[in-house]
């Protein structure tokens, strides 16, 4: 066996950084021996077309999967950190030194599992702070990722570096172990309008434990409008509200997804809402009567079909009744629009529901 074959063995074996003193004594040589056969091994590595690189880490040295194949050979890697513990692993990490009643209350209980774990691998250390801890990272936690050393500003300022090149918020979101996109039921057809694959639908409003910790793996977080303080008690991801009442609307939703989607589809279905809003504002045309919204609601939908409006109009209001101020709405309506209630279908199709029964109910006063 040669030294720069078991040198190598070595660094693939380990599974973390080895220092020089290490390999040295592996293969019986001095340091200075053994330093020009590791710098050999990287030249070999950098030149050849491999998805395996060695890394000099400051007087350590790492074997490790390449940072463009990382994300697609994931899947294929030991699980070594669930998703949860490894979500609580990276707040320790970027925001160290922290105590950990803090950790607690953005985490919960079930972090407190995790710091046991965490610290029996090595890779955190707890520090008596009065009645509770100061928690940081260890050595082994800067070999585990592969960083030069353990100093928290280097490994703070190496999380914002992958959030950069992951498309900012969310980019950090996925390096603190987050996945998945997530979305209420009544927008998953937005996922497909945007091409986005990696989605979870869960019900964000009044989640069941079981939602909650699927919430755990969700960095950004796509809800109706208005329910972002309701939803932040349990989430402290990214939450992007949404609205569903006019195609506008769908335009905007689809644009605030647009660091996480592809690009091309949006552009074509953007494109094909402007079509049918055009194609409903003719439609309105024919119709010569003045209307009076009843709600803001409907006021949009009719500020998009150009309808005249008048203080004694045909009255149009929304079907839910009872407005959250305790007032109803849709008594003494001419016209009434389907809400979400009432409404099936995508995203689209739910839209065209309303501008339909608004076209439907104005032929009748135009006979």
């Amino acid at each position: 066996m040669s030294d720069r074959e078991t040198i190598e063995a070595a660094l693939f074996a380990a599974g973390s950084a080895l220092d020089v003193a290490t390999l040295s004594k592996l293969v019986g040589k001095q340091k200075k021996k053994v330093a020009p056969i590791i710098e050999q091994l990287i030249s070999e590595y950098e030149s050849r077309e491999s998805g395996i690189e060695i890394l000099d880490l400051g007087g350590r040295y790492v074997m490790q999967v390449k940072a463009e194949y990382a994300e697609l050979v994931r899947p294929l890697a030991p699980k070594e950190l669930s998703a949860p513990m490894l979500r609580t692993l990276s707040m320790i990490a970027y925001h160290q030194p922290l105590v950990q009643s803090e950790l607690i209350d953005m985490r919960g209980n079930s972090a407190y599992d995790h710091i046991r774990e965490l610290k029996e691998r090595g890779l955190v250390e707890a520090a008596p702070h009065g009645r509770t801890k100061i928690l940081s990272t260890t050595p082994l936690f800067a070999d585990y990722f592969g960083l030069e050393s353990n100093d928290p500003e280097l490994v703070k300022k190496k999380i914002v570096e992958l959030s950069r090149v992951q498309s900012g918020q969310s980019g950090l979101n996925k390096w603190l172990g987050r996945k998945f996109v997530g979305v209420t039921p009544m927008y998953e057809s937005l996922m497909e309008m945007c091409g986005i694959r990696d989605y979870k639908v869960i019900n964000a409003y009044e989640p069941t434990e079981e939602e909650l910790e699927e919430l755990e793996d969700v960095y950004k977080l796509v809800i109706s409008r208005g329910y972002t303080e309701k939803v932040s008690k349990h989430y402290d991801g990214e939450i992007i509200e949404v609205g569903s009442t006019t195609f506008d609307d769908i335009i905007e939703a689809m644009r605030s997804l647009e660091n996480v989607s592809d690009s091309e589809k949006v552009q074509s279905n953007i494109e094909t809402v402007k079509d049918l809003k055009d194609r409903y504002f003719s439609k309105a045309l024919v119709f010569s009567k003045k209307v009076q919204p009843a709600t803001d609601m409907v006021a949009r939908i009719v500020s998009d079909l150009r309808l005249g409006v008048s203080a004694d109009g045909i009255i149009i209001a929304p079907d839910y009744g009872m407005s959250v101020e305790g007032v109803n709405v849709s008594e003494g309506a001419d016209i009434t629009v389907p809400t979400h209630r009432s409404l099936e279908g995508d995203l689209i199709e739910r839209v065209c529901g309303k501008y339909d029964a608004i076209l439907d109910g104005l032929k009748e006063f135009e006979n």
